[in-house]
């Protein structure tokens, strides 16, 4: 009987563990808005005209910025990244790297692409967003604008 009484107390307790919510950490707007600041400063100190857009964690835009002088194709091109990040929870670009003078295969799902710059906001182990730079010469460039202004509000994504 005590036996029966202990599994009783141990399965509700276990099952009222289970019925509570899970607690989710967000990207706020501010957050969001340092984020893109501070890797377009990046890429400008680095003489880069590029795009930056920052989204949440169910691929929606929080922030935008284009340089002066940044192509138009960079705006789409940072979207994409962005896609690609929250779509396959990783950084965009080719899942190893490529040997030198390979080119990227094309990407496997519409409205993603296989290029770096596309970086998954943190906290944790859980992506509340991502963040993306297009228009440096080269998305090895690309990311470490995006990875610098990670570095940069770190203390902030905790």
């Amino acid at each position: 009987m005590k036996t029966l009484r202990f599994m009783s107390m141990a399965i509700a307790a276990s099952a009222a563990a289970f019925a509570q919510l899970p607690t989710t950490k967000v990207l706020s707007l501010d957050i969001a808005k340092n984020i893109a600041q501070e890797a377009m400063a990046n890429c400008r100190t680095a003489g880069y005209k590029v795009s930056v857009s920052v989204v949440d964690a169910g691929n929606v835009m929080k922030a935008f910025v284009r340089d002066d002088g940044a192509m138009p194709a960079t705006v789409e091109v940072a979207r994409m990244k962005n896609t690609s990040v929250i779509m396959f929870g990783r950084a965009s670009g080719p899942a190893q790297p490529l040997p030198p003078g390979q080119a990227a295969p094309p990407p496997v799902v519409p409205g993603t692409i296989n290029a770096m710059g596309g970086v998954p906001i943190r906290v944790g182990d859980m992506i509340i967003g991502a963040v993306s730079v297009s228009g440096a010469p080269g998305g090895d460039k690309d990311a470490a604008c995006a990875n610098a202004a990670l570095a940069k509000v770190a203390d902030q994504l905790k």
